[in-house]
């Protein structure tokens, strides 16, 4: 079977690399318009739990990117100068550029030569494939061509972000919410290597035209935010790396392929950056894809059993990013409670966390938690 792929973010390589491990007679060429080293962003996190199901199916590459990657057991907020740890909750985080290093190098191990530096122009360009992989992101070229046969829904969260990093070391993954006199800003932040964090700065759309950030260049958006974000950086800068502000997109696609198209990761759905799982659903998008693939020899079928399969399971990931986006939509009203019942409605935002699981999954936090609400009746 020849398979093109567009994309070479974490879903298009870890398709060719697995596909072309598992059946190295398989032809298969991977496209992507940008130069090997180039990538957006910083950090990326994996969840326990994400981590031992790609474990389950490739241990060979955990095993790759383990010894790279940052973990931590517990999430830190940060509220009015108080913090609190909820314990039991376990990350880790390795620099996106990292992350796409080892796939790399892991792809041309399997036989595949990546064609960086290749813009495909058309799907026209890619006759003569059987199959067409698209992981070519939010912008997908695949399906911006057939978005009425893909069934495509977008919309965008109303709330502002801006995706830093900083050389400044933080131990947990940790949230952290200041009030200005002109609205309320909260950073997601956290350390992906020994001395680099992710440093996500939010606002709400009011507070962000109070600042008028709309017309700052990145550079002055940037000083703004650390002079906001001052005590928390602790003397150290913000780094840029296409550090505009933007809105969420949300995406969805009804029909997950198309004659022999199929879609995966951001160009398929995407996940609230609050849960932390767009990397983690792209790679599982290319595990249930590729046993899909191997169950059946019509491709038709195949691709019909991949989105049967897997859909069910994206959507309630997506569900409850949902749910945790509309909870960051009103942190600043949330900000208003007391510092643990901030942490509760925190940590059972996205509805899938009720108070057992919560016990059982986080004792101690539980137990002070329980413990002030038994004070206060």
């Amino acid at each position: 079977m020849r398979v093109a792929v567009i994309g070479g973010g974490p879903g298009g390589l870890y398709f060719a690399y697995l596909w072309k491990k598992r059946h190295p007679d398989a032809h298969v060429d991977l496209f992507e318009q940008n130069a090997a080293g180039a990538t957006w962003g910083f950090g990326v996190v994996f969840s326990e739990q994400a981590l031992e199901f790609l474990r389950a199916d490739d241990p060979d590459t955990v095993n790759a990117i383990g010894p790279r990657m940052q973990s931590w057991n517990n999430i830190t907020l940060n509220l009015r100068g108080e913090r609190v740890e909820i314990d039991g909750v376990g990350f880790s985080s390795i620099g996106r550029l990292d992350l796409l290093g080892v796939l790399q190098q892991r792809v041309r191990a399997a036989g595949v030569t990546p064609r960086y530096d290749t813009l495909i122009q058309s799907v026209d360009e890619l006759k003569g494939y059987d199959l067409i992989v698209a992981a070519d992101g939010l912008n997908s070229l695949v399906r911006r061509s057939f978005e009425g046969d893909f069934g495509v829904s977008m919309s965008y969260s109303p709330n502002k972000f801006a995706w830093y990093g900083t050389p400044k070391r933080f131990e947990t993954l940790s949230q952290t919410f200041v009030e200005t006199d002109r609205g309320a800003f909260n950073a997601h932040h956290y350390r992906y290597a020994p001395d680099m964090s992710t440093f996500l700065v939010e606002c709400d759309r009011t507070t962000w035209q109070r600042y008028g950030f709309a017309d700052k260049t990145i550079e002055e958006s940037k000083v703004i935010c650390e002079t906001i974000f001052a005590d928390t950086l602790g003397g150290q800068p913000l780094l840029s790396n296409k550090s505009v502000w933007r809105n969420f997109p949300w995406i969805w696609n009804e029909h997950w392929s198309f004659r022999n198209m199929v879609l995966v990761g951001d160009a398929l759905h995407s996940a609230h950056f609050s849960i932390g799982s767009g990397t983690r659903l792209a790679i599982e998008d290319v595990i249930a894809l590729v046993k899909a693939l191997e169950a059946e020899r019509d491709l038709t079928l195949a691709l019909a059993r991949y989105e049967a399969m897997r859909k069910p399971v994206v959507k309630k990931l997506v569900t409850a990013a949902r749910a945790s986006a509309a909870w960051y939509e009103q942190f600043p009203e949330h900000m208003k409670l007391g510092l643990m019942d901030f942490a509760y409605s925190y940590i059972t935002r996205s509805g899938r966390i009720d108070n057992a699981r919560l016990r059982a999954m986080s004792p101690l936090f539980m137990a002070r938690y329980e413990a002030r609400a038994g004070e206060k009746a």
